[in-house]
């Protein structure tokens, strides 16, 4: 079978300049590009595939993902075999890639054996970056313990999550904090998880606060940068944004209330804003009925509202906003709403520059994901309408999405059967 292929007739998306290139070709050698040029070429001995004058997209991009978060009851979850939470992932994954998502930054849950799985092909799904485990202070957004459990082993019993890493590795003053990082870096992280704020699905942290000290902050970062990786914060108030990009952090995952100063501030350290507006919507429809708490519920509500005012505010001040969903359980299936959400702040263009370049410079990752370049992995979309005038395509990727590649592999390929 020839491994060279080429993609014809493609209206393909320049994700850098965010233009389309009509009239285009990609030549694929293997499971990359090997050249896109919009002038005539000709290619022996292989696969054409004819994209017919549609929208050619590079793969997408999810930011902030918890592919092993099969369930939202993340107390119930860490009671499960891991072989259990790992089958369920396995569908959440291939789903994922169904929607065109060929890459995903996992925002903590996913381990070093579930990306071999992917890489070797024992499951379908994106390209997986993992974080391993968050880190948490005693009591902070990843402590997952009822209140009143305490004693020897409780920690590690309710903060092991399957020997999956979505509840945290829970760490209090700047050894301890050093220790854990390098723990995940021992495990194959390829960026680490801080909790550096409230949050709303644990029960007990205060939304407006903040988590670790500043030499705590600084020393996560700090390990991180040292193995060559970044470091990635939950946080949600300008404070504990500030606190955050301060000691170093590279993006700041939520921030659903930072202000115009704290937009100032991020922009100031490079910082990068990932935005889950998904969830929040997710949650407010289905959040009373899945059991969540009233104190939960009202920090919800805190929030929901706010998200947008945040991606406005980012964007003003010319920082960048990636893509990114962090749903749970059932609510995975939203995702590609995410994309609708966005569009009452941000135009198409943007909106789709967060799935791909945007999101892969934040991952340092450009030249290989989120473009359709020379030496890039072969992962694309084929796609019906205009992604410059609407996203509707990939808010409905069902009808929208014709054909998904990824690594040179068509996963999913509605079209014309390719020729020879």
């Amino acid at each position: 079978m020839a491994t060279r292929q080429v993609v014809r007739n493609a209206n393909l998306f320049d994700s850098a300049a965010g233009a389309m290139r009509p009239g285009s070709t990609i030549v694929i050698e293997g499971e990359r590009i090997a050249a896109v040029t919009q002038e005539p070429i000709a290619v022996d001995d292989a696969i054409v595939i004819d994209a017919g004058g549609r929208a050619v997209l590079p793969g997408l991009i999810d930011a902030h993902v918890h592919v092993v978060a099969a369930s939202h009851d993340l107390v119930g979850l860490a009671l499960q075999p891991a072989s259990l939470v790992t089958a369920q992932s396995g569908r959440i994954l291939r789903e994922m890639l169904g929607r065109g998502f060929t890459t995903v930054r996992d925002a903590a849950g996913a381990d070093c054996g579930l990306q071999e799985a992917v890489a070797r092909g024992l499951f379908d799904g994106p390209r997986l970056f993992i974080a391993g485990q968050p880190i948490s202070q005693t009591g902070g957004h990843a402590d997952m313990r009822p209140k009143g459990v305490r004693g020897p082993g409780s920690r590690e019993m309710f903060c092991s999550c399957a020997g999956l890493g979505l509840v945290g590795a829970i760490a209090d003053g700047v050894g301890e904090v050093r220790r854990a990082v390098r723990e995940q870096v021992r495990n194959g992280a390829d960026q680490i998880k801080i909790m550096a704020g409230g949050g709303i699905s644990s029960p007990a942290d205060p939304l407006e606060g903040t988590q670790f000290s500043i030499d705590e902050l600084r020393a996560a970062v700090e390990e991180a940068e040292a193995a060559n990786l970044y470091a990635l914060a939950h946080a949600y108030s300008p404070r504990a944004v500030t606190r955050a990009v301060q000691a170093g952090v590279r993006s700041i995952e939520h921030g659903n209330l930072i202000d115009e100063a704290t937009v100032r501030e991020m922009k100031r350290h490079g910082s990068y804003l990932v935005p889950t507006l998904s969830t929040y919507a997710a949650l407010a429809d289905e959040g009373a009925r899945l059991g969540w708490s009233p104190a939960m519920l009202a920090k919800l509500e805190m929030v929901q509202d706010r998200g947008l005012d945040a991606v406005r505010l980012a964007r003003a001040e010319g920082v960048p906003v990636v893509f990114g969903t962090d749903l749970l359980g059932h609510m995975h299936e939203r995702q590609s709403g995410e994309f609708a959400l966005r569009l009452a702040a941000m135009t198409p263009v943007e909106a789709l520059q967060g799935a791909t370049i945007t999101a892969a410079r934040l991952m340092r990752q450009e030249g290989r994901i989120g473009e359709l370049v020379a030496g890039a992995w072969a992962d694309l979309l084929v796609v019906e309408g205009d992604p410059i005038a609407s996203l509707e395509m990939l808010a409905r990727p069902e009808a929208g999405v014709r054909l998904v590649m990824q690594g040179g592999r068509c996963f999913r390929n509605g079209l014309t059967p390719p020729s020879r």
